[in-house]
């Protein structure tokens, strides 16, 4: 069996799973729990051996401390706790650039999205935090027994990890990033509740604009959310024919399918893989407070459309964001004077 295949069948037995665990518990936002294993689990490479995985674990917990923290000074002290968070998320991306390590978005996700749920009520922000402990646990444990079912063979030689960006590249992407955030995480403080999906939605928007271009930008941006919204519509369709949880493992299953064989490269597409993973991680964002809309008798359909508007200005903010920022950084060097050329001397035509 081709690795590809190998890889998309551990990316939907996987997501299939994290479906039966995170919506059979009683999870507060279990869809939570599904973001975060679609990052686990369509990270290239063998799955986090266990060290590793208790070394992330505790400063995803640390990190949620600290947003626990961040909470009385956001409520009394607004501005310097806005202006604090943007310092510390502007760490966080910076780190994650000069890493290169995916896992960086787990830890972006859970300071952004803390502070927020506890503004609204701290047992909330209790619960979100299992949710995400809960996920990253559920991500690891499937993605070890997915690799287990399904193991690469072994290779002589280990690829290197992927280069990091260097200081001066990594300060401009966290920029970008840090400013794609934060007008979002100032607005979710005026309704904790509902944005929460509009702030993990709105870090995937960060990462992905510290990572692109701005040429590429609005395909990847606005692109994956659109993508996103239309998995999570088919989805929905299909669930609503027999709305139980196998039910909705199976469709979730079938998405990672589509999705997961663009993502592998095992049908042609245009776009980079971040697209995909994105757009999953946008169904899951967008499913899951629809599931939740449902269950409490909303509307669902106006929910969603608001929520997918939303997305999609933010996006297009992204864009803006990227395109404006790459601007300035090119400034310097189109307003410099052109260099003359060096002529040995002697080597020219007399006049």
């Amino acid at each position: 069996m081709h690795p590809a295949d190998k890889a998309l069948l551990r990316l939907a037995i996987g997501m299939g799973l994290t479906v039966l665990i995170a919506y059979g518990l009683p999870l507060q936002l279990p869809f939570v729990s599904c973001v975060l294993a679609v990052v686990l689990l369509a990270k290239p490479g063998p799955p986090m051996p266990l060290v590793k995985g208790l070394v992330v674990a505790f400063v995803v917990a640390l990190l949620l401390a600290v947003g626990m923290l961040m909470v009385p000074v956001l409520q009394h002290y607004a501005a310097a706790g806005v202006l604090l968070t943007a310092v510390v998320l502007f760490g966080l991306f910076f780190a994650g650039a000069r890493t290169a390590n995916p896992l960086s978005t787990i830890l972006v996700i859970s300071f952004a999205i803390i502070p927020v749920a506890g503004v609204a009520s701290q047992p909330f922000a209790i619960e979100l935090g299992q949710s995400l402990a809960v996920g990253f646990g559920v991500g690891a444990l499937v993605g070890g027994i997915s690799h287990a079912l399904f193991p690469d063979p072994p290779r002589a030689t280990v690829p290197a990890a992927p280069a990091g960006a260097t200081a001066q590249a990594a300060g401009w992407t966290a920029l970008r990033a840090t400013l794609v955030v934060m007008p979002v995480f100032v607005l979710a403080l005026t309704n904790p509740a509902f944005y929460i999906a509009a702030i993990m939605k709105t870090t995937m928007l960060g990462q992905q604009a510290g990572a692109t271009s701005a040429r590429a930008a609005g395909k990847e941006l606005v692109g994956s959310t659109l993508m996103g919204a239309l998995m999570a519509a088919a989805v929905w369709a299909g669930l609503t024919l027999r709305p139980n949880l196998w039910m909705l493992m199976l469709w979730i299953v079938a998405a990672t399918f589509w999705a997961g064989s663009r993502l592998f490269r095992i049908r042609r597409t245009s776009v980079e893989p971040s697209f995909w993973v994105n757009a999953l991680m946008t169904m899951f964002i967008l499913l899951g407070p629809a599931i939740e809309d449902a269950a409490v008798g909303k509307d669902v359909f106006n929910a969603s459309l608001f929520r997918v508007t939303l997305f999609v200005v933010v996006s297009l903010y992204a864009w803006a964001t990227v395109w404006v920022l790459e601007l300035i950084s090119s400034w310097p060097a189109r307003s410099r004077p052109p260099v003359p050329a060096y002529t040995q001397p002697g080597s020219g035509h007399r006049p």
